[in-house]
């Protein structure tokens, strides 16, 4: 009977190709495959390193199908290095997926750690590094992203986003009306040649690419609520209960997450909110 293979989570560099591990290289010379989010840049990693393997695509739109080949690649023996464009593959990556249906199948799953934005950019960002919360990519809808970030608008812990260039203006400006003036970390090409660090209020980080064009890949590292949820006076506690409810519906909640979000904000029981709905 054939042995089961391996999956190797494999970290690769976010930008310094220096920064690979010689673990990471180790497993990626040894494996049978290589499955990447783009094959085409990928390669370019493994030519740098002289490493000469076959690669097989697993990104965003072929996860499902592609997901079930990779399984039966690994249940017929074969040990294969999953990697993402960079940085640590599964977090805000599809790898997510196969991570599931390999223990689902009893596949063993190996991680190989190595660089990630996120956590670059938060010892970076001179932030509480204390307790954080990574987000990674909010919507790129606009109703949606509204929802999601009012959703974190009380959350005391530092928060972590990643943004690609051509939406970080948006983004910035809704960061200012949901939460206000706050410090934030805005962190472009970590590793690479032309790295940038900016810290500054969301207010300045705004005036800053209104006159800069926004390049590169960004994490933003912004610092948490002062306040805790429902400790002030918003105006959403002098609507009714319908009124308030209905605010977040139209924001993009669904029914039970803006009962939930009132009652949070009211500092009443759930249970309460959904009677004032119901009569």
């Amino acid at each position: 009977m054939t042995d089961i293979g391996t999956l190797y989570v494999v970290a690769t560099p976010i930008g310094n190709l220096k920064d690979i591990t010689l673990r990471a290289l180790e497993v990626l010379k040894t494996v049978d495959l290589i499955a990447a989010e783009d094959t085409r840049h990928t390669l370019k990693l493994l030519n740098h390193f002289e490493i000469k393997k076959p690669l097989t695509s697993y990104y965003e739109h072929n996860k499902q199908y592609k997901g079930a080949k990779i399984v039966a690649e690994l249940l017929a023996g074969k040990n294969i290095a999953l990697v993402s464009d960079a940085g640590t593959p599964v977090i805000s990556d599809p790898g997510e997926l196969l991570i599931k249906e390999c223990v689902q199948n009893s596949i063993p799953i190996i991680t190989v750690p190595g660089a990630c934005a996120a956590v670059s950019a938060l010892t970076l960002s001179a932030l509480n590094t204390k307790r954080f919360v990574f987000y990674g990519f909010l919507s790129a809808k606009s109703r949606e992203r509204t929802a999601e970030l009012e959703q974190l608008k009380y959350e005391e812990k530092t928060l972590v986003f990643y943004e690609a260039p051509h939406k970080l203006r948006q983004t910035l400006k809704d960061m200012r009306q949901i939460f206000g003036d706050r410090r934030i970390s805005v962190c472009r090409e970590l590793t690479k040649k032309y790295e940038q660090v900016l810290r500054f209020s969301l207010e300045e980080a705004i005036c800053y690419f209104e006159e800069n064009e926004p390049k590169g890949e960004f994490v933003l590292v912004l610092s948490g609520s002062e306040k805790k949820e429902g400790a002030f006076n918003s105006p959403l506690l002098e609507m009714s209960v319908r009124d308030h409810v209905n605010f977040y519906i139209q924001s993009g909640m669904d029914k039970k997450d803006a009962i939930k979000k009132c009652a949070l904000d009211r500092g009443a029981p759930k249970r309460d909110i959904y009677r004032e709905m119901i009569d």
